[in-house]
């Protein structure tokens, strides 16, 4: 089972919210939330196979979709969690909104940062480079291309570090394993766009997130329940370059009626 940490809610509450990293990251990611939310909810964080302190499966195992959201349901129900709030980074957007396909039961309201709904012609270039090189380069070098890529600016540069420090943990195997997926990714998000969801949606977008942000636009102008909040002075992981403004507004979203 994935290893994750619980922290209940200061105020007894009943609610849950649980929170999925980005690929190369880990739990730790939420620094900046735990204390925030779990004044409000029950906080649920989780580290997905092979990053943080879950443990990477046998060296054969190919990695889908499927399994990794099943690795996810598997520990709401260890939990005895029916139904909880689902935030998401990066990778872990794209996570939640599968997990809408066969298991909306379990998901109640939903808040993703630095959203990925689509990859435009510059990150199917990294992509394809990534796929060139992987056999050949340490893969901390072509992940540490990759953030300085999507987080360019001179205030990414905390979320940056970040995200390079935590990659460092991954082994070069793991890496290429969840790299595999990016030959999927693209008919899922296919899937994901035009997916009727009925499942609230609050896409906290960095004004900076160049690469992703435009996507997000276009998919909340066409679903009634979807809804966009652009955060000034933030890039992609906008939860550690902004996370004054992304708390309020996601709990914001997750009180309303």
């Amino acid at each position: 089972m994935l290893h994750h940490t619980i922290y209940h809610a200061v105020n007894n509450s009943e609610k849950w919210i649980t929170f999925i990293h980005g690929a190369g990251g880990s739990s730790s990611i939420w620094f900046n939330q735990v204390r925030f939310f779990k004044a409000y909810f029950n906080v649920l964080l989780i580290d997905l196979r092979g990053h943080g302190k879950s443990e990477s499966p046998p060296d054969e195992t190919k990695y889908n979709f499927d399994q990794i959201v099943n690795d996810v349901i598997q520990v709401l129900d260890f939990n005895k969690i029916k139904k909880s709030h689902f935030v998401g980074i990066s990778l872990g957007s794209i996570l939640i909104q599968y997990m809408l396909f066969n298991h909306q039961n379990r998901v109640e309201k939903i808040g993703l940062g630095g959203a990925i709904l689509n990859l435009n012609l510059q990150s199917r270039l990294l992509m394809f480079m990534g796929n060139l090189t992987q056999s050949i380069l340490p893969f901390i070098w072509i992940y540490t291309f990759f953030a300085y890529v999507i987080m360019p600016y001179k205030n990414h540069r905390k979320s940056r570090a970040f995200f390079i420090n935590e990659a460092k943990k991954l082994s070069q195997k793991e890496f290429k394993r969840w790299y595999k997926l990016t030959d999927s990714i693209l008919p899922l998000l296919e899937k994901i766009r035009v997916f009727e969801v009925k499942t609230p949606i609050l896409y906290l977008m960095g004004e900076q997130d160049y690469m992703f942000l435009p996507f997000v636009k276009k998919m909340v102008s066409n679903h009634k329940s979807s809804s966009l909040i652009t955060i000034i002075d933030s890039g992609h992981v906008v939860n550690i370059d902004q996370s004054e403004q992304f708390n309020t507004s996601l709990l914001s979203h997750l009180l309303m009626d």
